[in-house]
């Protein structure tokens, strides 16, 4: 682009200078003189579009809206108010000075909050967990507050779900969960909140971000992302979700939206054991026709994830996670690849579809309802179905990229030059079994493959250079991928 500009500009230059050294030459020969150097092969330059901009035509052309639209959608429990600001900053105005990096399933002091935040930070993988110490908690959330570049946000996984789909033409929204007056002064007003969901205090979500090359010590960020913590109890003991569930004979909604398992790992063993059980007594009565998405979060409790596994898998229809939670779920349950530690780097894609595969296997094995996984990872996005119950996959698959890097990027649309590729465009299937080789191009940016009655949908992610704000990514794709998505039993 740059050369191009350059070159015009010397080639006007050249044309002033004969012009003024020759006074009498003919405007014909001026003109045939400057067609001819434009000729030159060092000034031709293609018109075919890059990459980027193949792929993101390509998913425009192929979302579509589905036959059968959800109408109505009821979205609960999780719901605080976001304090974003830089994670480095904040722990420079707590007097912490970068230690050694270690991973703290609960966070109990300062140090173990520098700790855990530098083993995170140094992956450049996103992370959630709960701050047991109430007045510490208090004296953090008050520093992050005076910090002049703090943002206040709508937060937690079904309020960030319901702002989304809310603003989608013809959606009607239902949301409960802990309102205080600053998260309902934050949320979009054509989100319907029960009167039943409100509460005198808010509850304060800090959402310590970094950039990519970012320094802390001596840790360095590969990629952008979040570290999150809270002392939050009311969505510990989801205490909003009898209001939920109390509110579904009148609002009548075709599709509900669940998330906030993950915080109950703030409640004693004790406590979160039966408040599973409770929880999940109550989703078994909902009535059969109205579809259960279940929006999963980052979580270190294995007994926890057993928990939802055997206990609310039975009782869902989808299910939407990141590779991190892909991860610890096998590993919960001895499932495939769950001898791996860690991911390196982007996550195989083959591993992957094994352990999507495995998940989805649970239908048939009588284990869960589940039909329906939408993963995502930085990188790329796959959504597998059970051949019978969904449809318009290709577009909600698509669809889900396409806001990640759009949202990223705080743009309504991509942007070619504001995005990067990184995923592989050639790829195994699987490592479990012998899988095919499974090949992705601009011009057809999702592929398709089956196992058995399962069919897999992948597609790249177009990752923004400089994103302006990772929170919300995974509920904003999985909000988008249900906004294009049809249940066939509806």
């Amino acid at each position: 682009m740059w050369a191009k500009a350059v070159s015009v500009c010397l080639l006007a230059f050249a044309c002033g200078l004969v012009h003024r050294l020759y006074p009498g030459i003919t405007e014909d020969t001026l003109s045939y003189l400057s067609d001819s150097v434009k000729s030159l092969p060092c000034l031709k330059f293609s018109s075919s579009p890059s990459f980027e901009e193949g792929l993101s035509s390509a998913w425009d052309s192929l979302i579509v809206e589905p036959r059968k639209q959800w109408g109505k959608v009821a979205i609960g429990v999780n719901a605080c108010v976001d304090v974003v600001l830089s994670g480095v900053s904040l722990l420079q105005a707590l007097g912490l000075s970068p230690q050694s990096a270690g991973d703290h399933a609960v966070l109990n002091n300062l140090e173990e909050l520098a700790s855990t935040f530098m083993h995170y930070m140094q992956r450049g993988a996103a992370a959630e967990r709960f701050y047991s110490d109430a007045v510490s908690f208090q004296h953090i959330s008050s520093t992050a507050s005076k910090n002049p570049a703090a943002q206040h946000f709508v937060g937690g996984n079904a309020a960030l779900i319901a702002q989304r789909m809310a603003a989608h033409p013809g959606m009607e929204v239902l949301l409960c969960g802990p309102f205080g007056p600053k998260l309902h002064e934050l949320l979009d007003e054509r989100v319907l909140v029960p009167s039943a969901s409100l509460q005198e205090q808010d509850e304060f979500h800090l959402i310590l971000e970094y950039k990519a090359g970012e320094n802390w010590g001596s840790s360095r960020a590969p990629t952008a992302n979040r570290f999150i913590f809270s002392h939050d109890l009311s969505n510990g003991a989801m205490t909003s979700l009898e209001v939920l569930l109390a509110s579904l004979e009148e609002f009548q909604p075709n599709l509900l939206v669940l998330s906030g398992l993950h915080m109950m790992e703030g409640l004693s063993r004790e406590n979160r054991e039966a408040r599973l059980k409770e929880a999940a007594s109550s989703i078994s009565d909902i009535p059969s026709d109205i579809i259960i998405h279940l929006e999963l979060a980052s979580m270190t409790d294995g007994d926890l994830m057993r928990g939802i596994i055997y206990q609310v898998f039975p009782l869902i229809s989808s299910v939407g996670l990141n590779e991190q939670e892909l991860l610890f779920l096998s590993q919960s349950a001895a499932g495939p690849h769950s001898s791996l530690q860690a991911w390196s780097g982007i996550p195989d894609v083959g591993m992957v579809s094994d352990i999507i595969f495995w998940i989805l296997q649970g239908y048939h094995q009588g284990a869960s309802t589940l039909t329906r996984v939408h993963f995502h990872t930085l990188a790329y996005h796959i959504l597998a179905t059970i051949d019978g119950f969904w449809a318009n996959q290709v577009s909600a698959v698509a669809a889900g990229a396409r806001v990640a890097g759009a949202q990223a990027c705080a743009s309504k649309t991509i942007d070619p030059a504001r995005v990067m590729l990184k995923s592989p465009l050639e790829f195994s299937s699987s490592r479990a079994e012998e899988g095919s080789t499974i090949k992705v191009t601009a011009k057809e940016p999702v592929a398709t493959w089956k196992r058995g009655d399962i069919t897999f949908y992948f597609t790249p992610v177009l990752i923004c250079k400089q994103p302006v704000r990772t929170v919300g990514l995974g509920d904003a794709i999985s909000a988008e991928g249900l906004l294009f998505s049809e249940a066939l039993s509806m």
